[in-house]
């Protein structure tokens, strides 16, 4: 049995070795380092994949939100509401742009964002929302969107940890995750269901003015070399990953299918354990699990020390709500509180979840998994 690994980037890295190989070194003999057709062949296979207009590829996830923000035409004070309970990327980037995050209480079950708690939250200063498709579930998409096109606030969604997730509508239609709102927005780091081998990102939208000064804004503000027409930044996806994040496109169903395979094993496993909550699965949407996070009802030092002691990595995605990170301590009173997100943030663990695990690997998770209870 291998070292069991949260992620296995390296036997992943194997099984396409060839291709990537080569893709580097077309990258290297052309010098297309920068905006090289590696670019415009990815960008052109990820708008297929995603049935979208326009793919701007960026330098990572997090200049990806802040791009799209920067393209809405806020002004300071301007509210935006983004969920507690996620990565702080999310709120941090409302906050570099003078903005005012205003924390959302997730669903407990699907850990994300609903219309519910939304609505209790928005007045005249509310811009913007920015739902997180936290752990690969997405947020219930249909209804948040319908009420923010009424109200004409912007929807940008955070789909850092779910690409590939499909949405099922009404109607019987499907949508990719980041392509429901006005703006769509991904992280390629390594660990992602689609990682490079650096940093990465890009920003989806079909809105065509949105995406010509998206473009701008990742390029210094310019249409053309030299002339400026916004205050921009430099934000961009280098050639040799570009190569590598298409071919590794072409594998993105396969690996979200065998993190799915290794979801199922673990719920069979664990959806009779009284102290375990499995992950919710959405009848709205598929589930591409990023992280396979479980709720306990435990002492949850003891078990992951119980864990740790069996070399089984596990990780707490995230420990501190959003409110209670010093770099947002003076933005709330400090009795500021949560209900869902503090419940969360106490009981939340991931396992190892990924496409190359082995079977015994993850019998082994299980079997002590199971034991830690009995």
């Amino acid at each position: 049995m291998n070292k069991i690994q949260m992620v296995d980037l390296k036997n992943q890295y194997l099984k396409i070795k060839d291709e990537v190989d080569n893709s580097i070194k077309e990258c290297i003999n052309s010098t297309s380092f920068i905006n090289g057709p590696h670019v415009h062949n990815f960008v052109n296979s990820l708008k297929n994949y995603l049935n979208v207009k326009h793919v701007i590829p960026c330098a990572n996830g997090t200049d990806a939100l802040q791009i799209s923000l920067m393209s809405l035409n806020l002004s300071p004070g301007d509210e935006v509401i983004c969920p507690a309970f996620t990565y702080i990327a999310t709120a941090e980037v409302i906050s570099l742009l003078k903005l005012k995050p205003v924390l959302c209480d997730v669903d407990s079950d699907t850990f994300n964002i609903g219309l519910k708690n939304v609505k209790k939250l928005i007045n005249h200063k509310t811009k913007a929302i920015i739902p997180v498709h936290l752990y690969g579930q997405s947020a219930d998409m249909e209804d948040l969107v319908n009420y923010c096109k009424e109200k004409n606030i912007h929807v940008i969604e955070d789909n850092a940890q779910a690409l590939g997730a499909d949405y099922f509508f009404n109607d019987g239609s499907i949508k990719k995750t980041g392509t429901i709102g006005d703006i769509g927005t991904t992280s390629f780091f390594p660990s992602k269901n689609l990682g490079c081998y650096g940093d990465g990102g890009a920003i989806f939208t079909n809105n065509d003015v949105l995406a010509e000064k998206i473009k701008m804004i990742a390029n210094h503000g310019q249409e053309k070399k030299y002339f400026h027409k916004v205050t921009g930044c430099n934000s961009r996806l280098d050639s040799i990953q570009a190569g590598i994040l298409d071919i590794k496109l072409k594998y993105l169903d396969d690996y979200n299918f065998s993190r799915r395979s290794m979801a199922d094993n673990y719920d069979e496993a664990f959806s009779k354990i009284r102290e375990i909550e499995i992950p919710f699965r959405a009848k709205y949407s598929t589930h591409v699990f990023h992280q396979y996070t479980m709720k306990l009802n435990c002492n949850r030092e003891k078990f992951i020390s119980y864990l740790t002691n069996l070399n089984i990595p596990c990780m707490i995605y995230y420990p501190l709500p959003i409110y209670k990170q010093e770099a947002f301590k003076n933005y709330f009173e400090e009795d500021f509180s949560i209900k869902n997100v503090e419940q969360l943030c106490n009981s939340v663990v991931s396992l190892p979840i990924h496409s190359e695990i082995e079977n015994s690997n993850q019998k082994f998770i299980i079997e002590n998994v199971v034991n830690f209870f009995r």
